[in-house]
């Protein structure tokens, strides 16, 4: 672990997560896994925890708690379920974070106070099936009727999807003005004219839903307008920014799990009269992992601390998701490799950890799109 200090209050925060993870989450992490079965009593348990909305104010339901005291829960509840670290992190970063930034103090004091104690669970409706990172593209729209918007179109990839009361969609305001005229919307889920369609049968956090949202005149309250006409993109935006050090911090829990199972099945498995641990080939597999697993953390959490500091943090958010996604992906492979045949079945975790880990490479931003942030910033920087 890092020698970064941490607080006496994040200590307790991570030491909370990492027994509740312990005690409640890596018991049936695979059965639900196995059953694509939305987790739900642990959820409330979170809620009741103070874990869905950690860095909302008191006030609003939340536990008033900074960034990096939630990044700090989030990777230890995601070393022991991906999918109920997915949960989590949508409701707080994507959900809770864009209403606590831009909403009225009637949308936070009406809606945030749920979605932040965990009564309510909240999604976030940007990709389409043709505008994932092109989210300028969208062709949902939502038309201004009095004193209610008509909202028309297609969500795709939708995270908590089936489950969730609240959701905060994007749809174009004006088409003309492309990302200019994108506008975000707070919409209660049971709203007619929405309806839920097919759940993707996914590769990993398959105990997640991930739903497919059709808006047929669909009504919204003019009033559920989060922030001003034409500042959604600007609000998708600033939301994917804190979004991606949550997904860093994911993918940081998978490998750490992953390197801690590898580690474990090494010092057991015999091979040529002694453990696989004692060969050298093996040791330095462990050394590259537990290596590339430490620098991803400390890029997590610098990004976390520059976002508690309120200073301009997209270059590193994009960089902690990029660096610990891909550090993910490398870790949980060698990992199968160091368990061999057992490690490609279902009889240990290491393959629920390989499957899980492919995501953080796409959602809030792909790999690719968090080379175009880099660099664009880079070059900004350099003169």
């Amino acid at each position: 672990m890092s020698i970064i200090s941490l607080s006496e209050e994040q200590r307790m925060v991570q030491k909370t997560a990492k027994e509740f993870t312990n005690n409640e989450i890596k018991p049936v992490a695979s059965i639900n896994d196995r059953k694509h079965r939305f987790p739900e009593e642990i959820i409330n348990k979170l809620g009741e925890l103070g874990f869905m909305g950690m860095s909302v104010p008191e006030q609003y339901g939340g536990s008033g708690l900074d960034y990096l005291s939630y990044i700090l829960a989030l990777e230890e509840i995601c070393k022991g379920c991906a999918s109920t670290g997915t949960i989590m992190s949508v409701n707080n970063s994507l959900v809770c974070a864009p209403i606590k930034t831009f909403g009225t103090d009637e949308q936070k004091k009406s809606i945030l106070t749920e979605l932040a104690s965990g009564k309510k669970l909240g999604c976030f409706m940007l990709s389409e099936p043709e505008a994932g990172s092109d989210a300028a593209s969208m062709k949902t729209t939502a038309t201004l009727k009095g004193d209610y918007y008509l909202l028309n179109g297609t969500k795709s990839w939708i995270t908590n999807g089936a489950e969730a009361d609240f959701a905060v969609v994007f749809a174009s305001t004006d088409m003309s003005l492309k990302h200019k005229g994108v506008s975000a919307f707070i919409l209660n889920m049971k709203t007619p004219g929405l309806k839920i369609g097919k759940l993707e049968d996914k590769l990993g956090i398959r105990a997640t839903s991930t739903a497919q949202i059709f808006f047929e005149d669909c009504k919204v309250p003019a009033n559920n307008l989060l922030g001003k006409e034409g500042e959604g993109f600007k609000i998708a935006l600033h939301t994917l920014d804190g979004g991606r050090i949550g997904i860093g911090a994911q993918a940081v829990g998978i490998a750490q799990a992953a390197l801690e199972e590898s580690v474990r099945y090494a010092k057991e498995r015999k091979a040529f009269g002694k453990t696989i641990s004692d060969f050298q080939g093996l040791q330095f597999m462990i050394a590259d992992m537990a290596t590339r697993v430490e620098a991803s953390r400390l890029l997590v959490w610098q990004a976390a601390v520059m976002k508690d500091s309120n200073v301009k943090y997209s270059k590193q958010s994009a960089m902690a998701k990029l660096y610990a996604a891909e550090t993910a992906m490398w870790v949980t492979t060698k990992a199968i490799q160091i368990h061999g045949g057992y490690g490609y079945t279902t009889d240990y975790p290491v393959e629920r950890f390989f499957r899980d880990a492919k995501i953080t490479e796409i959602y809030e931003g792909t790999s690719e799109i968090q080379r175009i942030v880099i660099a664009r910033e880079t070059l900004k920087e350099i003169e």
